[in-house]
């Protein structure tokens, strides 16, 4: 397995040589700094603390520097551990670029998805809409009957679903197929859409389903 942080820029489409339209996320993906291995020697396990985009020292405290000047690198604004395995060799204070990742790699980008603040239970479980019929009400988007369970009638169960907050939650979409990498420009296509807002922060690894890689698309070259 192999992971890398980068940012998020939004969406745009590609196409194939044979005219397929493909709906795509670009994500950035500026060198990730090694600021720690972890071993099954010293930790029990084995995994790499990667950093990304470099901070200045005036907006970092002194756990942050300290960590960073025992690399010999600068803070990062983001410090995130991932599991490894195939960058193991890399060594503390070294680089990890996108050209890890090739066009045709399957992987799962794991962030944190859109805040929608509080939400009522139409949009947050979908739930059905009140038939908008005579009798019944203002309450077309109301959560209805909650203490009506069969035995246990006027008691409210837990895990209920009631409106609350919604969304900026650690989320996972699995098996996204990489469209192309450009290692001069630090960035990657993936097909599909990715958790989280424009410039929030993704981590992108190995996928954990049994196809790791496909045939590499043949995409159509805009002449210049």
């Amino acid at each position: 397995m192999k992971g890398i942080l980068g940012i998020k820029l939004g969406m745009t489409q590609v196409f194939t040589e044979d005219g397929a339209l493909i709906p795509v996320t670009v994500v950035e993906c500026q060198p990730n700094v090694v600021l720690q291995k972890k071993t099954n020697e010293t930790d029990g396990y084995e995994a790499l603390q990667l950093g990304l985009l470099e901070k200045k020292e005036s907006r970092a405290n002194k756990p942050e520097l300290g960590h960073a000047k025992k690399a010999g690198v600068a803070p990062t604004q983001f410090v995130k551990e991932i599991k490894a395995d195939e960058l193991m060799a890399a060594e503390v204070g070294s680089e990890i670029k996108v050209d890890i990742f090739s066009a045709g790699d399957i992987v799962d980008v794991t962030g944190i998805s859109k805040g929608k603040g509080y939400t009522g239970v139409i949009k947050r479980y979908h739930h059905h809409l009140v038939n908008a019929t005579h009798g019944a009400g203002p309450v077309h988007r109301s959560v209805g009957s909650l203490a009506t369970t069969g035995r246990n009638n006027g008691r409210i169960e837990k895990l209920t679903p009631m409106p609350g907050h919604d969304g900026s939650l650690k989320t996972t979409n699995q098996n996204l197929e990489v469209i192309k990498v450009d290692a001069e420009k630090n960035y990657m296509l993936i097909k599909g859409n990715v958790p989280g807002p424009k410039r929030g922060l993704v981590t992108i690894k190995t996928t954990v389903k049994p196809v790791k890689h496909v045939d590499a698309k043949a995409l159509l070259v805009k002449e210049a």
